[in-house]
């Protein structure tokens, strides 16, 4: 597997979170891997975003130039981003945050997430961006639900935080069943 991913979106959205996750999911695949983020003075309400690469073989740079995903979380995000979606690529936008018109390319597949509402119906108003990852296993199956599911886990017991786990997980179960 060689992929090339995007997670943009405002600061605080968790679209660093969100690469650290993917990153976590291809290290215990035993993939090459590399997570590179972009926030500077960008935090708390400007754009954020992070270029991850997964891969078999060995990674000569870590920024992305052809996405086959784009995750983003913003109407911002998809200007920015859009165009590097390879053909053939996904975007999976937030629609809580983009219209439908925003999309402009044709020969990618856009699936468009109710990630705030469906991380609020979760009761984890802030796992939009699990509902995202959710989506994107769904619709891709790069880890399987079980292992990305396990990655989540391990990432918030690093960070000291799993005893969110359980809403952390509904959140991401909700963006799994959407597109069931």
């Amino acid at each position: 597997m060689n992929k090339e991913i995007i997670c943009a979106g405002f600061g605080g959205q968790g679209v660093l979170t969100a690469g650290l996750i993917l990153a976590e999911a291809g290290f215990r695949k035993g993939q090459n891997l590399t997570w590179y983020p972009s926030y500077g003075s960008e935090m708390r309400g400007g754009t954020a975003n992070c270029n991850v690469k997964l891969s078999d073989e060995e990674i000569g740079s870590p920024y992305c130039n052809e996405l086959d995903i784009l995750l983003a979380m913003n109407a911002p995000s998809v200007e920015r981003f859009e165009h590097m979606i390879k053909p053939g690529g996904i975007l999976l936008y937030n629609r809580d945050m983009v219209e439908a018109d925003k999309i402009t390319r044709q020969d990618i597949t856009a699936l468009s997430v109710p990630a705030n509402e469906l991380s609020a119906g979760a009761e984890n108003s802030k796992g939009a961006n699990l509902v995202m990852l959710g989506v994107l296993e769904k619709a891709t199956g790069m880890f399987g639900k079980e292992e990305l599911a396990a990655a989540i886990a391990a990432y918030f017991d690093k960070k000291g935080k799993g005893k969110y786990l359980s809403a952390n997980i509904a959140a991401f179960d909700a963006g799994y069943r959407l597109y069931s």
